[in-house]
């Protein structure tokens, strides 16, 4: 049983290891100057400059799907990866650029809100994972949501 086990845990290792999907981003584009060798240049980094952080709906109706745009730019020397983009609650969704942005291109994170079952102001976070120092950048809306 041990043995079978074994066999399935390292073939699953196995299997992981190496796959480079097609169209997938390179590794290349992976630079972190924060790192034991003292080097800690950040001249050559992406950087991510939004037009905005923070969107405010104003008042919508409870029910109602509300949509932004957060638009930016990599104003860094080096390609921009977003590796991920969490929001605060189930209530708001996230479209983003899964491919390598280049510097001096602009972008945009769609922010998709569903008011249905909520009242009241609402406050919600959305959290960029990208290659950058810091690799953080954190979005955020505003909403109040009336009962019709």
């Amino acid at each position: 049983m041990r043995s079978i086990f074994f066999l399935l845990i390292t073939a699953g290792i196995l299997t992981s290891c190496g796959n480079n999907r097609e169209g997938g981003i390179s590794t290349d584009v992976v630079n972190n100057p924060v790192s034991a060798s003292g080097d800690n240049s950040l001249d050559e980094l992406p950087l991510i400059s939004f037009d905005k952080d923070v969107h405010d709906f104003g008042k919508i109706i409870q029910g109602e799907k509300v949509s932004f745009n957060f638009r930016f730019t990599n104003t860094g020397k080096s390609d921009l990866v977003i590796s991920q983009v969490n929001s605060s609650c189930g209530c708001t969704v996230t479209r983003f650029p899964k491919t390598a942005i280049k510097p001096g291109e602009k972008e945009k994170i769609t922010v998709t809100f569903d008011s249905e079952g909520r009242k009241g102001i609402q406050n919600k976070t959305i959290t960029v994972a990208s290659n950058c120092q810091p690799n953080k950048t954190i979005l955020r809306i505003k909403a109040m949501v009336v009962t019709p």
